[in-house]
C-alpha cells in the first residue's frame, strides 16, 4: 500500500523510537534557536499531519528534517514535490532581461542516455532517439528537457557541413516532430528560414527544404561546401521535423581540410531544374 506524506513521516518517527512528546521538545529547541514558533510542532498538530493529511509548513518540514535526520528534499518528495524536476519547468517563465540563473545548481539527478547503440558514429548525422538504448538517472540537469515526447534530438555529424556555419558539425539539435511540413514564405534573414531534420536512405541531415511536386530540394547554407540535392519525395527523403533548438560549441570548426563535392550542377540536377521551370 502506498503511504501518503503524513503516514511516511509517522513511519520515520516510529523507526527512530520517537514519541510525539519527543518531537515536540526537539522542535521547541529549534524554534527557540530561530526565535520563531513556526518551527514548533505540538502533539495536536503532529497528529493532524500524520493522520489527517495536513501538509506541514516549510518551517515545520525543516524541523522534521532535523529531528528525523533526513534530507529536506526527501521530505518534500513525500508530498509529491521533486526538486530535481524543476528543470522541466524553467521554460514556463520567459524573463525579458538577460540574467545569471542558479535554479539548477542544486539539482542532483536527471534522466539522460546511459547506453547508445554500438553503431552510433560521431561522423554521421543521427537521430539520437533511435541511437539511445537505455536512459538512466545522472547529475546533468539541463538534459531533463529532453524528456518531452513532442521532440526528438539529433546530432550533426563531424562530416556533415550542410548548414555550416550556422549549424556546425558536432551540434545537438532539438526537433519538433509536429512541424514536419515544409513551410513556404519570404524570410528576412537566414535565421528566420526554417531548418528541417531530414531522414535519407543513407542517413540524416539538417538543411533548408522546398517541395516541388514530387521532388524535395535540400538546400545547404550558401557558405557550406555541400551541394544542393534534389531527391524524390517522400520516397528518398522524409522530413522528421523542424529544428527549434540547438546546442553547439563556437570556434571549434572549420572546413579547410574538408573535401567538398564540386559545386556544379549534375545532368540530373539541370534536367530537374529545367523541368520544374517549364512546369512553373
Amino acid at each position: 500500500m502506498q503511504l501518503n506524506g503524513g503516514q511516511r513521516l509517522r513511519a520515520l518517527r516510529e523507526t527512530l523510537g520517537y514519541r510525539m512528546r519527543d518531537v515536540e521538545l526537539a522542535s521547541n529547541q529549534i524554534a527557540r534557536r530561530f526565535d520563531s514558533e513556526e518551527f514548533a510542532i505540538p502533539p495536536s498538530r503532529l497528529s493532524d499531519i500524520e493522520t489527517k493529511g495536513i501538509t506541514p509548513s516549510i518551517f515545520r518540514l525543516y524541523s522534521f528534517a532535523a529531528i528525523y535526520r533526513r534530507e529536506y528534499r526527501e521530505l518534500l518528495s513525500f508530498y509529491g514535490l521533486e526538486l530535481d524536476g524543476i528543470s522541466a519547468d524553467i521554460s514556463s517563465g520567459r524573463p525579458q532581461k538577460s540574467h545569471l540563473s542558479e535554479v539548477l545548481s542544486n539539482v542532483t539527478q536527471v534522466r539522460m542516455p546511459t547506453r547508445l547503440d554500438p553503431g552510433f558514429s560521431l561522423q554521421k548525422t543521427t537521430d539520437l532517439r533511435r541511437a539511445i538504448e537505455q536512459w538512466g538517472a545522472v547529475p546533468m540537469a539541463y538534459l531533463e528537457l529532453f524528456a518531452d515526447d513532442q521532440y526528438t534530438y539529433g546530432y550533426i555529424g563531424t562530416d556533415d557541413f550542410t548548414m555550416y556555419p550556422i549549424l556546425p558539425p558536432g551540434s545537438f539539435v532539438q526537433v519538433d516532430e509536429t512541424k514536419n511540413k515544409v513551410g513556404e514564405g519570404v524570410w528576412r534573414s537566414e535565421f528566420e528560414r526554417p531548418i528541417y531534420f531530414v531522414e535519407l536512405r543513407d542517413g540524416h541531415t539538417c538543411c533548408w527544404c522546398s517541395i516541388k511536386r514530387d521532388s524535395i530540394v535540400l538546400q545547404p547554407h550558401p557558405l557550406s561546401p555541400v551541394s544542393v540535392r534534389i531527391l524524390r519525395y517522400p520516397q528518398e527523403a522524409e522530413i522528421l521535423g523542424q529544428v527549434v533548438g540547438v546546442a553547439m560549441r563556437l570556434g571549434d570548426w572549420h572546413y579547410s581540410d574538408f573535401q567538398p563535392t564540386q559545386k556544379v550542377r549534375s545532368t540530373l540536377t539541370r534536367d530537374v531544374h529545367g523541368q520544374l521551370g517549364k512546369e512553373a
